[in-house]
């Protein structure tokens, strides 16, 4: 019998066993063939301190360090452009002025990017604290440290019933069950079944699908230094990726928890909104995909004890945004597990504390 077991081998189940491997025994299962399977091996890879709520923020300021040290540092600097239309002023400056961007001009853009079009990019700031994360190597520093502290990974396990007895967790799976003390749901877009299959009140955590192209180089340009672009009130992204070009529409549609796929209707319409702000035309899409971005109702993380049973403890609902917190959230997984003062203030632990959904 495990001290803990994780259900969920993205990254923040994977991260989090790494860090609890430290002072207990952990067994983590991943559904899946692989870790990293859904969301977090479908993420954009971008690191953005200011991307997200206040809360989201703190974490993302309190993983930053650790983003720079983990392996050498998973951090490339990037930047990140905005780019508004003219009909887009007034959004521009309050998305500008809300995420700390200083304005540059058209031209500035254009020098940046020079398949901006000079006709409908009216406006663009910028914002230098942003990097492409090496995402392959979060994942593989925390499974490898994870291993060599013991924990045991169980890939192609899905969870097929959980039940409670003796003061203890039976999980069962197609092939095995196990037994711990503690249950960590870390099931991302699955935490809320995961919650109603162990009896427990979910959190109404959605998932949402977002998608994404990657095109050619346009025009065949060296994209290799070119930033992170977006547009107003996030109506579509670019990034440059392997000397190609990713684009994503940014839509949130709700969807149940599945193995999604891009919307062809929805991609031709997001590739429509980034082809009006460029010069290039968009001739090929080499490939799509979708990923699922898992929001609790005030679109915050849910980390802690849930309050119907202490014995169960919440890491999901974290968007978009499961990367760039994983070092604090689980440091503060760790941290409220083990009995410890956590290191992140208290007002942004009870921001992310189940206990703000309790009845």
């Amino acid at each position: 019998m495990a001290d803990i077991l994780i259900i969920g081998g993205g990254v923040a189940g994977v991260t989090a066993a790494a860090r609890l491997a430290e002072d207990a025994s952990v067994t983590l299962l991943e559904a899946e063939p692989s870790l990293g399977y859904h969301a977090s091996g479908r993420s954009a890879a971008i690191f953005i301190a200011q991307y997200g709520n206040e809360t989201i923020r703190a974490l993302n300021h309190a993983s930053l360090q650790e983003h720079h040290a983990t392996d050498g540092g998973v951090l490339t600097r990037r930047g990140l452009m905005l780019v508004g239309r003219p009909q887009e002023r007034a959004a521009f400056e309050a998305e500008a002025a809300a995420n700390d961007m200083a304005p540059i001009t058209v031209a500035e853009a254009r020098a940046a990017v020079p398949i901006l079009n000079p006709v409908t990019c009216a406006y663009a700031a910028w914002y230098d604290e942003a990097y492409d994360m090496d995402t392959h190597r979060i994942m593989e520093s925390a499974r490898k440290r994870a291993r060599s502290l013991g924990v045991e990974i169980v890939t192609g396990a899905r969870v097929t019933a959980i039940s409670r007895a003796d003061g203890h967790w039976e999980v069962e799976t197609a092939g095995r069950s196990f037994r711990a003390a503690t249950l960590v749901n870390a099931a991302g877009a699955w935490a809320d079944e995961v919650a109603v299959m162990a009896g427990l009140r979910p959190m109404e955590i959605r998932p949402f699908r977002r998608s994404m192209a990657r095109l050619p180089a346009p025009n065949g340009a060296d994209t290799t230094g070119w930033p992170f672009m977006d547009g107003v009130n996030e109506s579509w992204y670019a990034k440059p990726d392997t000397g190609g070009l990713l684009v994503s529409p940014s839509e949130e549609d709700p969807v149940a928890p599945h193995d999604a796929w891009a919307d062809d209707m929805v991609l031709a319409e997001g590739l429509a909104r980034y082809e009006e702000m460029v010069t290039a035309p968009v001739t090929r899409v080499e490939t799509s995909w979708a990923g699922l971005r898992s929001f609790a109702p005030d679109r915050t993380p849910v980390i802690g004890r849930a309050p119907d049973c202490p014995d169960f403890f919440w890491l999901a609902g974290q968007g978009g945004y499961g990367f760039q917190t994983a070092p604090a959230a689980s440091r503060l997984a760790s941290d409220l597990l083990m009995g410890r003062s956590p290191a992140l203030p208290a007002t942004v632990v009870g921001a992310l504390s189940p206990e703000r959904f309790a009845a």
